[in-house]
């Protein structure tokens, strides 16, 4: 895992938990800015969240979830176009 992509998390249990950030972006209609990270002990799951500038995540709500879905799907392409 690169330290460039890592942020720390604290879990629901109040644990430390370090995360690798796939991608961020912002959308320009909301105004809201995402993240979309993985888990190393979940590598089959992807979490997104809304993030401020201050660094607090976010929960998100459907119409986020279209938005995060569309834009992963899009970086899903670009990889492997670029493989």
């Amino acid at each position: 895992m690169e330290t460039d992509n890592v942020m720390t998390i604290i879990d629901d249990e109040g644990n430390e938990r370090n995360v690798e950030i796939l991608l961020t972006f912002e959308n320009e209609e909301t105004g809201k800015q995402y993240v979309l990270f993985s888990d190393p002990d979940d590598e089959d799951s992807v979490y997104a969240y809304t993030y401020t500038d201050d660094g607090e995540l976010n929960s998100i709500d459907d119409e986020d979830v279209e938005i995060c879905e569309e834009v992963f799907q899009e970086y899903l392409g670009v990889i492997e176009d670029g493989k």
